[in-house]
């Protein structure tokens, strides 16, 4: 029985090449693309993948949030990260929001077929890459549990985050999110206090080293 994949990037390139080598696997059927994850979490509903091959920095809702919604709403779904992203901070991220596995774009694409048939075994997948790097950080965190404190962000702030840091508005968030302009206001004021961060500027950098974000995206 073939395998029913959604992949989520925002580059159509990227896609499309994703497409294309799939398209070579007896086993494997691409059912569907998705350029955010917001379109991803609405063909989740509708399409029914087996699994999500999901991109992480992407515009109007990353990867890390909307894997996180996800699973949240569809535990048994597995879901990919494959991104260029390798720091341990984001790693991370995409881990605790319940990805299965993580790949580096510049994996060989016979990692990404192992990394399928792990994941339908119900098994995890780290690339070679990743693998360097979440034991380096284990390791790390080993010999000093408090090195890397927490942001205390909750998964509503960070998407309020990516959205500001993006350049919408208040009232332009608040129809995305579905929220009134005094709940985004809120929230962005919780934001501000919980990092120390009194400026659009620095919340914009603040997002893009989180991963949560990447230059260029913009409201438009």
């Amino acid at each position: 029985m073939a395998v029913n994949v959604l992949i989520v990037d925002d580059h159509e390139i990227m896609r499309e090449g994703m497409c294309a080598l799939l398209g070579k696997c007896d086993d494997v059927r691409v059912v569907g693309q998705a350029a955010n994850g917001r379109t991803a979490l609405e063909l989740v509903d509708v399409l029914k993948p087996d699994v999500v091959i999901m991109d992480i920095g992407m515009p109007n809702l990353n990867g890390i949030e909307a894997t996180q919604k996800m699973k949240e709403k569809h535990p048994t779904l597995k879901v990919m990260a494959l991104s260029a992203h390798c720091e341990g901070a984001i790693v991370a991220k995409m881990i605790k929001a319940g990805a299965d596995g993580y790949m580096l774009k510049e994996s060989a694409f016979s990692e990404l077929q192992d990394a399928l048939a792990a994941m339908l075994n119900d098994q995890t997948f780290l690339c070679r890459g990743i693998s360097k790097v979440v034991f380096s950080d284990y390791a790390t965190l080993l010999a000093n549990p408090n090195s890397v404190p927490p942001d205390g962000l909750t998964g509503r702030e960070c998407e309020v985050l990516q959205l500001v840091a993006e350049g919408h508005t208040t009232k332009e968030i608040a129809v995305i999110m579905s929220l009134s302009p005094k709940t985004v206001d809120s929230h962005r004021e919780h934001i501000m206090g919980k990092l120390g961060i009194r400026n659009i500027a620095g919340l914009t950098k603040y997002a893009m080293r989180q991963g949560l974000t990447s230059p260029g995206f913009t409201a438009s």
